[in-house]
């Protein structure tokens, strides 16, 4: 089921049928500007300057707007965004987001040349392309987490190659343990043959941030099993109280030879998701690290067969690596409103879903979703077995339909046997994030209580 496409309640209320509410929440996606978060005006206003230069006659916009637009504009070839740049991206900025990498991971070397901008997920498509051998017998295999987003299992569906899961140990908060990794390895002996190990940190839709011990073991695993590590960091700005992100790039670094030379990785990072939420803007960047040249080269000519990324969604990367500084005009504002917001939402989420009967949620550390466990009553497992639906679609059905919430139900994400969830987005605005709990609140109390 594409659950984010059931519109029944808006077509409802469209029609001028009597709904206790009078619009639909729609969490569904993690997309804050979906959800009503403002966008960063710096961003726009950077954006709308490369679009329309004129914009910066004048003192309309501030200084350092214009500077930055200005600069922009001199690298894209001919002066103007509407040209191609390099299949790689424009160089300046590849060179931009090397030197943010070696800033984000405390001096760790960044080579541009292991670097590729590209539009969407294609970076990982490329990376998966490589990995995967699609007239391999037995199939090509990647191990991947549950709870795991669907993007990454139908890439490698599509491409031929078997999902391995492995689950994160949800009482735990969500930990990523050594000994699972080693039991869904086993796991796939005479089915499939794993070649990579996928990781998210942040996590998604688990918000969980994973530490340095964790980290190291997760390497040391796969140094020892020779898996290709694929780090999915797209929400690293995404960190709450205090809690350290760490870059996987970082974590083998600081390990030392000869694990720092040898383990291949990739990493990846978008300006389509995290704090800036451009998910219109599709670009976002993977570093490559300790892969053979051939590899590399083979690497270049499947990037060079495709388009460019968007020019305006490498401009968005560049301003993501690159935010306006202590003493830039732009800095007072930019990004405070939505820290403050995300971390207040944070604190009442845990608070108020952790007060309702029949609910548990994982701290949320990081990320843009929270993923707690429902323990539905018998009841209303029955129930939806009747109806041939999965219980918690089934619940999140009804709380779409009664509370005009629109969720996502754990079965999309893959879940433990026996256990249900909910995954709804944090990343909006704090008056929404109010009614939304007063909604899920007040529905779920009565859905215990029919079920009970």
């Amino acid at each position: 089921m594409a659950w984010e496409s059931l519109n029944p309640p808006r077509d409802y209320l469209k029609a001028g049928v009597r709904k206790p509410y009078r619009d639909v929440i729609d969490v569904s996606w993690g997309d804050p500007h979906r959800a009503g978060v403002k966008p960063l005006s710096f961003v726009r206003q950077v954006l709308a300057a490369c679009l329309y230069p004129k914009l910066m006659e004048g003192d309309r916009l501030m200084v350092d707007v214009r500077q930055r637009a200005q600069r922009l504009l001199k690298e894209c070839a001919g002066g103007s965004i509407g040209s191609y740049s390099n299949t790689a991206g424009i160089p300046e900025i590849v060179q931009r987001v090397s030197e943010f990498i070696t800033r984000r991971d405390g001096g760790v070397p960044c080579r541009r040349e292991n670097i590729f901008i590209s539009s969407g997920s294609q970076w990982a498509l490329n990376i998966l392309k490589v990995l995967v051998n699609s007239e391999a017998s037995p199939r090509t295999g990647v191990l991947t987490p549950v709870p795991c987003h669907s993007t990454t299992i139908l890439s490698l569906m599509a491409l031929g190659a078997a999902a391995v899961p492995y689950h994160l140990t949800e009482e735990r908060g969500w930990a990523l343990e050594v000994e699972e990794l080693q039991r869904a390895l086993d796991s796939a002996k005479g089915v499939c043959s794993p070649v990579a190990l996928y990781v998210i940190n942040p996590g998604n839709p688990a918000g969980y941030v994973q530490n340095r011990k964790s980290m190291q073991e997760v390497i040391r695993f796969a140094a020892e099993k020779r898996l290709f590590l694929l780090a999915d960091e797209v929400y690293q700005d995404c960190v709450y109280g205090k809690t350290e992100f760490v870059s996987y790039k970082r974590a083998l670094a600081e390990m030392g030879p000869p694990l720092s030379e040898t383990v291949e990785l990739a990493s990846f990072h978008t300006a389509s998701k995290g704090l800036m939420g451009e998910c219109g803007l599709r670009a976002g960047y993977v570093e490559l690290v300790n892969l053979d040249p051939a590899v590399m080269k083979h690497i270049n000519s499947l990037f060079s067969t495709n388009s460019c990324a968007p020019v305006l969604g490498q401009i968005a990367l560049d301003v993501m690596t690159n935010p306006p500084q202590p003493g830039d005009p732009s800095y007072p504002l930019y990004m405070k409103h939505i820290r403050t917001s995300l971390a207040e939402n944070v604190r009442r989420v845990e608070e108020v879903v952790n007060s309702l009967p029949g609910f548990s949620c994982q701290p949320v550390e990081g990320g843009a979703f929270a993923f707690p466990t429902v323990f539905l009553p018998p009841k209303a497992i029955e129930r939806a077995k009747e109806v041939g639906m999965k219980p918690d679609t089934f619940y999140c059905l009804r709380l779409l339909e009664e509370a005009g919430l629109l969720f996502s139900p754990g079965t999309e994400y893959g879940q433990k046997e026996g256990t249900y969830h909910i995954r709804f987005c944090i990343m909006i605005p704090l008056d929404v994030m109010e009614e939304l709990l007063r909604r899920l609140s007040g529905f779920h109390k009565r859905f215990m209580k029919e079920f009970s």
